[in-house]
């Protein structure tokens, strides 16, 4: 004898992929990344700013890289994926985030207002948060699709 279901059909996520949008998020999140490791080397050279101004510069254009392809990646996203809301304003928050970043770090190495870095670090990891979830949800198609509908007829 076959149980019967009252509950909803199993769901499944369709994956779609964007390869434009996927590259430009990506490249983002690579260079999100990368700023931690940057930061990582010259951050063992607190206090010495000139043992350390290689990478620092590094570190500044690194988010100029992020910043610029994010900032390509919402565009893109609002302009040819404009029904996928999350996309293009995630895409959106990272680069606002991203410009209120540099914008401290730039207060941090040219104005040596150091007491920013308290703001600067724990927003960069919310960046690295934001920079993670971006691509994966780039793969996720925003409405579950019906996987299979279950038999709810009486066994015979």
């Amino acid at each position: 004898m076959a149980a019967t279901s009252e509950h909803s059909p199993a769901l499944t996520v369709q994956r779609q992929r964007n390869p434009v949008y996927s590259a430009l998020i990506g490249i983002s999140a690579l260079a999100v990344l990368l700023q931690g490791v940057w930061a990582g080397i010259f951050l063992e050279h607190d206090g010495a700013r000139d043992s350390a101004g290689k990478w620092i510069d590094v570190h500044a254009r690194g988010g100029e890289v992020a910043l610029l392809f994010a900032a390509l990646a919402t565009v893109y996203a609002f302009v040819k994926l404009r029904e996928r809301t999350d996309l293009w304003v995630g895409a959106l928050a990272l680069t606002v985030l991203l410009v209120l970043e540099s914008y401290l770090g730039g207060l941090i190495r040219d104005s040596s207002k150091d007491t920013l870095t308290a703001v600067h670090v724990p927003l960069g990891m919310a960046l690295m948060g934001l920079s993670v979830w971006l691509p994966f949800r780039a793969t996720v198609s925003p409405v579950p699709t019906p996987a299979r509908i279950l038999d709810t007829s009486p066994a015979r």
